[in-house]
């Protein structure tokens, strides 16, 4: 999921014990059975594991901080370790040296299934009530009707453009993938096999022939497609990109004129750009990340604590506007430092957010309730982008 510049917190943990566990297999998530009915004292420390700049102390930018708030009103000091990916992240969480992770969908379900997070009893987080309910019981953090993560911020992957170059002015991903010829060299992508879902999305609109339902569950013959496509795509892409800085260089420079983009980064670039950046009429994917709670927490009242927190209104208004991304409450919006963040972000705009397929990790459990195939996993994802890039 995302890469933004790498910036870090201080934080730790230790330990009182809450009657938690989960189980599960490699391929489909199995909910666990127990959650706490209370919570006991705070623990005085709590270690994090999240994207940077999800949880800043004032030791980056001494004006950003909303960590020592939270330190101060808990007793709880936290410390905390940034990861550049999804599967940097997944690498680091087995250790088990975090007591909460921020998690996107493109890891949840692997955390689940792998046990390694434990299902939450949401009456001990009362700021869960207020967050919006189209980010609810979703299918990346919930499963058998147990919610295993408490939302942090979301937002849609974009299509931008060179308003001088790319004419007309596009409405389709079409321009990244049947018309991108007419831009090679200067197409660009995001770096991840996530992506592929991208292309399905595509393909459901365009080719519905395939039969695909949910770009994030394919059969081998659905991902073949998508993989074919994205073949072609590749004679075309310039760069692929992971770092936004990377992606803001390589669009103010020219070197890249159209391809996939977050609104922080069309929000971060020169006056001087040509850009603009939309969402497509056949939507797009995107995420919402969750911040889940350790089966083996040394910390896990601490934990809650913070899972609490990170949803109140003024601190997921700090965390979302400082990351770039829509906060995750209304009640946020009336503390971000700019009148103008949560209408960029289209946040609570339910009819936007309905046009956005979230990451969600692919299993061999079909999504979209297929019963009589097994659709591909992440592992075979991963295979596929590595045969795809080459």
């Amino acid at each position: 999921m995302k890469f933004m510049s790498a910036l870090k917190v201080s934080v730790v943990a230790t330990a009182v014990a809450l009657t938690l566990s989960a189980c599960g297999t490699a391929a489909t998530p199995t909910a666990s059975s127990d959650v706490p009915t209370k919570l006991g004292a705070n623990e005085k420390t709590l270690s994090l594991l999240g994207w940077p700049g999800y949880a800043e102390d004032g030791s980056n930018d001494p004006k950003v901080d909303w960590v020592t708030p939270f330190e101060e009103e808990t007793g709880c000091q936290v410390t905390f370790k940034p990861y550049g990916t999804s599967d940097e992240a997944l690498s680091l969480f087995k250790t088990g040296d975090y007591d909460a992770i921020a998690a996107s969908g493109d890891a949840t379900l692997r955390l689940i299934a792998g046990g390694q997070v434990a299902p939450l009893n949401t009456d001990l987080i009362p700021n869960y009530a207020n967050v919006y309910s189209f980010l609810k019981n979703r299918e990346w953090n919930t499963v058998d009707g147990k919610t295993y993560g408490v939302p942090h911020g979301y937002g849609a992957n974009l299509l931008m453009y060179n308003t001088k170059v790319v004419k007309p002015a596009p409405t389709s991903w079409d321009v990244v993938f049947d018309k991108a010829s007419a831009y090679k060299g200067k197409v660009t992508a995001y770096d991840s096999p996530i992506y592929i879902a991208d292309a399905a999305l595509y393909l459901m609109v365009h080719k519905p022939e395939l039969g695909i339902k949910n770009p994030y569950s394919l059969d081998e013959t659905q991902l073949a497609a998508a993989v074919d496509l994205l073949k072609a795509q590749r004679q075309n892409i310039g760069e692929y990109w992971s770092d936004y800085l990377k992606s803001i260089s390589a669009f103010e420079s020219g070197d890249t004129v159209v391809g996939t983009t977050w609104q922080v980064i069309r929000n971060s670039m020169s006056a001087k750009a040509t850009v603009e950046a939309i969402l497509p009429s056949e939507g797009a994917t995107g995420w919402s990340d969750s911040w889940m709670i350790s089966s083996t927490a040394k910390s896990p009242n601490c934990a809650y604590a913070w899972l609490n927190y990170i949803d109140s209104p003024k601190a997921n208004a700090a965390a979302t506007e400082y990351f770039g991304e829509a906060p995750v409450t209304q009640a946020a919006c009336d503390f971000m430092a700019s009148k103008d963040t949560c209408a960029s972000y289209h946040a609570g705009d339910e009819a936007y957010a309905a046009k956005i397929w979230y990451w969600t990790t692919p299993i061999t459990k079909c999504l979209d309730g297929r019963k009589d195939v097994q659709c591909t996993d992440y592992a075979r994802w991963t295979e596929a982008w590595q045969e795809i890039k080459g």
